[in-house]
């Protein structure tokens, strides 16, 4: 049988402003751009970048690089990194600037203060070493641009975490791993450190845009309370642990908040379809009769399922089961919300503390 090839790995954001901050700065001071140029990666790795343009003038020096994300959908895939580097003021140290199509930051609770270059710390400190391989203590205003960055920013996560005027310039390790949603998960938490820094008390995580939508309604929430978690309800919750709130709100469809209930803390197919016989076993402890379980049992779909016996009770239980237990120990009050394809609130497990339980739970018709 053919297997696949493996899965290519990308370059970040911040590894190719890096590598074109760097061109540029040896363009400025010696005449000419390094092409391929070096950078070293956070973990130690060596590796080099073409240059897509360049532009050498009087006291400033422009390269470009090209985002190659690998075989990961990343909405930056292809876009032209640009880094104009001109000289500081003795003793100024590096200046970052944001050009058109890079991100200012307007909101308190992420790394950087408000308003400064949405350029994260990790590449500002990738940026700061390439140029002290250039020269050593460089005084140097360093400013990254990305072509259409505002138009791919509407794309991304930006506008929620207040982040206006296009991209951020991310990337921990230099390296974009295919699929693994590292900028998802980020953005996920960064998201709930805004909310905290703003003082709100109650956030939302809901799996898509109906779901959002619904559970803004329902409990009248500001637009920075709302966490677009998708799949990754796990990745919120465990970060809610270490960074809580007093009340925190899980939002899905049926057939994700099932995956929830059964004890699943990534919804996304790739991890494992619904155990239907499970689900006939929650069904038959909430009253369904052995008929009715033995259809669901058989069922294709959950909505199928749902048609059979009304789940909906039984499914947001036992899910605060799963998510309370992610959330422990704390003070926080967990509610879980169940809502169907139109946004109409099919069942809930109102706030809760965590610490105490949901007395009607019963997780003895779980399969874990």
């Amino acid at each position: 049988m053919e297997q696949n090839p493996p899965l290519r790995r990308g370059w970040t954001t911040g590894a190719c402003a890096t590598a074109a901050a760097k061109a540029a700065y040896a363009a400025l001071l010696h005449g000419s751009f390094p092409d391929p140029v070096e950078i070293t990666l956070p973990r130690g790795e060596r590796v080099a970048f073409a240059l897509a343009q360049t532009d050498l003038r009087e006291g400033a020096a422009m390269a470009a690089v090209v985002k190659d994300a690998g075989d990961d959908p990343d909405v930056t895939h292809g876009a032209v990194i640009r880094a104009t580097v001109s000289l500081a003021p003795p003793g100024a140290g590096i200046l970052f600037r944001a050009g058109p199509g890079v991100g200012t930051v307007t909101r308190p609770g992420l790394p950087l203060p408000v308003g400064e270059p949405a350029i994260n710390p990790v590449p500002r400190a990738m940026i700061c070493a390439a140029l002290t391989e250039i020269a050593a203590d460089p005084d140097a205003i360093v400013e990254i641009s990305i072509d259409d960055g505002e138009v791919l920013a509407q794309r991304t996560l930006n506008g929620r975490l207040g982040i206006v005027g296009g991209l951020s310039v991310l990337g921990t390790t230099g390296i974009v791993v295919p699929y693994s949603c590292a900028a998802w998960i980020d953005s996920i938490h960064r998201g709930i450190d805004v909310a905290r820094a703003m003082g709100l008390e109650h956030v939302a995580g809901a799996t898509g845009s109906t779901s959002e939508a619904a559970v803004q309604a329902l409990h009248g929430l500001p637009e920075v309370a709302l966490i677009e978690m998708g799949d990754f309800v796990g990745g919120m919750l465990k970060y809610l642990r270490a960074h809580p709130v007093r009340r925190v709100t899980v939002a899905g469809g049926v057939a994700k908040m099932t995956k929830l209930a059964q004890g699943r803390l990534d919804l996304h197919s790739r991890r494992g379809e619904t155990d239907f016989a499970a689900l006939a076993t929650l069904a038959h402890g909430a009253g369904a009769t052995d008929s009715q379980a033995a259809r669901i049992a058989a069922a294709n779909t959950v909505l199928e399922a749902f048609a059979v016996f009304p789940l909906g009770e039984a499914v947001a239980q036992a899910a605060w089961a799963v998510a309370a237990e992610a959330l422990r120990p704390g003070e926080t009050e967990l509610d879980i919300v169940v809502f169907d394809r139109a946004g109409e609130l099919l069942a809930r497990a109102g706030f809760a503390p965590v610490h105490g339980g949901l007395v009607q739970v019963r997780p003895r018709n779980l399969r874990r």
